[in-house]
């Protein structure tokens, strides 16, 4: 993706916060002092490459103090301890930092008051929802949920708990987003008429070779409730090593294969359907009829009850991956780093620079710190990320189906669904011994 066009670089907004101006959310600076004794504890669970990224975000914020973490991959546990320790000791303080390869154990700490969550997919719903039982408040990474019912019964507990919960959903505190948003909801562009959103392409069937499984990795934990027997291979969950410390070099590809991820469809869908939905105003709310790629057209199709229809289409050549709104009387095309407009009052001014990966850049971490602190939900709270995520999967469920399928929002069930195959890809049935709630 390119860094720069029409003048508004990606290190533009990466230093900026939020701003404020009518319709925006604007974050608070982390309040009260902290003493060793008055720390937020937290715990991490999922020690992959996203994982790391979170990491060394919420090691900078002030009062809150990394001390357990968990993951199934030996290695990256030893990587975690190394990490942490070496931050530790640079700044002087003495923290004892635990790993574990099981989440319950971690979870059994009364001293740890939030957890965060950067598993797998199909691993999100079953372990955000034991921590919450066990008093947690939890940062889940997106998409919120690998189904639609387990994003059901996660809002559930969310509310049913008491506990804070935030979504990963780091675009909704990025000035450039909230700007397009805040544009398209007071009638910058007139009547909205319709929405390119790009992600990429739905996940497909797995087809990796099998690979000799690393003597450290605990295969069948990693696998979780997956009834289909998967064999391992390393791009799904990428080698690393420590001495030298090389990091992963690629994502894991769990994501892009439809036994264990959603593909582009929920991986990017989740951030930029997301920001459809909240420039609609259909936040908590979503489409009443998907048609998938093939039925009639190379892009997935979302209906809204008011007329207005959001493609998965590219709205420019280099199919930047972002969304294009389009009104009656403009449009404004908003990605990372990037901000276009059909009218050139629309742009930002220039922001202070300051360079850096995109995920510990942005005040999404604080703003999740602060929710904590303050006992109340943060700017992505569950029944967004519920919402977002569930027009994602009904994409990849028009996908699989290979027809147009009608959805009622309001009760979150299929409607003209004659045969009961659209209702039976709402959720899949775990593997014996493995729960959902």
């Amino acid at each position: 993706m390119e860094e720069q066009k029409s003048g508004w670089s990606r290190r533009r907004f990466l230093g900026a916060s939020a701003v404020g101006m009518a319709g925006l959310v604007v974050l608070p600076a982390l309040s009260g002092c902290t003493t060793p004794d008055t720390d937020l504890k937290i715990g991490f669970i999922g020690l992959g490459r996203q994982g790391m990224f979170l990491l060394d975000g919420f090691l900078q914020i002030p009062g809150v103090k990394a001390v357990a973490a968990c993951d199934v991959y030996g290695i990256k546990r030893k990587r975690f301890e190394r990490r942490v320790n070496a931050f530790y000791t640079k700044a002087g303080k003495d923290v004892k930092v635990e790993t574990y390869e099981k989440y319950g154990d971690l979870l059994k700490r009364n001293d740890i008051q939030a957890v965060v969550i950067a598993v797998p997919d199909h691993s999100h719903a079953y372990i955000a929802i034991a921590a919450l039982k066990a008093g947690k408040d939890v940062y889940l990474e997106k998409p919120m949920t690998f189904t639609i019912k387990e994003g059901q019964e996660l809002k559930k507990v969310v509310r049913e708990t008491g506990r804070i919960f935030g979504l990963g959903s780091q675009q909704r505190s990025d000035p450039n987003f909230q700007h397009a948003v805040n544009l398209v909801q007071t009638g910058a562009i007139g009547k909205v008429t319709g929405v390119k959103a790009y992600v990429g392409a739905p996940p497909k069937p797995y087809d990796l070779p099998e690979e000799k499984l690393p003597a450290d990795l605990n295969w069948d934990l990693w696998l979780g409730p997956l009834p289909t027997p998967i064999h391992y291979n390393q791009e799904l969950d990428p080698i690393i090593s420590l001495d030298p410390e090389v990091k992963e070099k690629t994502w894991g590809a769990w994501r892009w294969y439809k036994e264990m991820g959603g593909g582009f469809t929920t991986d990017w869908g989740a951030h930029m359907f997301d920001i459809a939905q909240w420039g609609l105003g259909m936040d908590k709310n979503g489409p009443v009829e998907i048609s998938p790629i093939g039925d009639g057209s190379e892009f997935i199709s979302w209906t809204y009850a008011n007329g207005v229809v959001m493609t998965s289409e590219p709205f420019d050549e280099k199919k930047t991956k972002g969304v294009k709104f389009i009104g009656e009387t403009g449009w404004i095309e908003v990605s990372r780093g990037y901000f276009n407009a059909s009218d050139p009052k629309f742009i930002l001014k220039e922001e202070p620079k300051n360079d850096g990966p995109y995920e510990t850049k942005i005040p999404h971490q604080v703003n999740f710190i602060e929710a904590v602190k303050s006992r109340k939900d943060p700017v992505v709270p569950v029944e967004i990320g519920h919402s977002s995520c569930t027009v994602c999967n009904l994409g990849n469920i028009a996908c699989d189906l290979k027809r147009t399928i009608k959805w009622n929002p309001q009760t979150e069930t299929f409607v003209d669904d004659t045969d009961g195959a659209a209702t039976k890809k709402l959720h899949y049935q775990y593997r014996e011994g493995w729960k959902l709630v």
